[in-house]
């Protein structure tokens, strides 16, 4: 079992997710994974709550933005790297040609954060724990367990992100294309990079969560029961079983069937 009380900088710590229905999405996710939701006195923190799996907490939910959802922002997942200083990860991203969005901030006591863009679009956040580490449990069923980048500039990203965070860039290719890049922090994976293709359409490079689950092929079933739909999968690969899944709001996450590390 995963539990956390740090986390080595650059690793991925915590996800929330910005949604239009908090409530609904508290109900949907409980039952797919077994959460319970803590939520915070009411008109603070957006309705934020956050989400606990056998008493860890594993994730936060909250209400998207009235000022984001005018502008197009639709329900997403957002991914956080832990980081020994953020204000130090914002100045770098910057520097790299990516943007901070404000810079780093403090969050009620609990840590800081920057909110950085990558120079292809894709949002995550850079946490500097303070009371708060991130989730107290992942690589577990029910819990976090990858971070994998969509993109369509996967080598431009790999060497943006390899000098934002330090990670290390292993690519894979299939007959001389890249087909995706394993991220590594201090000689442990972290996450990927995958080429974003037609099968995306329009939509803009996103990070995008993995949970493991029992069973993918129930998860995709029980997803379709409750209003959510299916994007890719259930696909099987080396490592395991995995399907892409939206929630009932559009927020896309994914699932994994298969053997985790601690």
């Amino acid at each position: 079992m995963g539990k956390r009380e740090r986390y080595e900088p650059g690793t991925f710590c915590w996800v929330d997710l910005a949604t239009t229905d908090p409530a609904g999405a508290r109900t949907f996710y409980g039952e797919l994974f077994g959460w319970d939701a803590e939520e915070a006195p009411e008109g603070e923190a957006w309705g934020y709550a956050m989400m606990s799996l056998d008493c860890d907490v594993v994730c936060g939910v909250y209400e998207l933005e009235a000022e984001r959802r005018e502008v197009g922002v639709p329900p997403h997942w957002f991914n956080c790297v832990s980081v020994e200083d953020a204000d130090a990860v914002a100045d770098r991203a910057n520097l790299l040609g990516g943007d901070s969005l404000g810079g780093a901030f403090d969050v009620q006591g609990l840590g800081r954060m920057a909110v950085l863009q990558d120079p292809a679009g894709a949002v995550l956040g850079a946490w500097q724990p303070g009371s708060h580490v991130g989730a107290t449990r992942v690589n577990d069923v029910g819990c976090m367990t990858w971070n994998e980048l969509h993109t369509r500039e996967p080598e431009r990203m790999a060497a943006f992100y390899a000098e934002l965070f330090r990670w290390e860039m292993e690519a894979q290719t299939e007959d001389g294309t890249l087909a995706y890049v394993v991220i590594k922090n201090a000689g442990n994976s972290n996450g990927g990079i995958m080429p974003m293709t037609e099968q995306h359409g329009d939509a803009p490079p996103f990070w995008l969560p993995y949970f493991t689950v029992p069973s993918c092929d129930d998860a995709v079933a029980k997803t379709r029961e409750r209003d959510g739909d299916l994007l890719a999968g259930s696909m099987d690969l080396e490592a395991g079983r995995i399907a892409v899944l939206t929630d009932p709001q559009g927020a896309a996450f994914a699932v994994f069937e298969g053997e985790t590390d601690d």
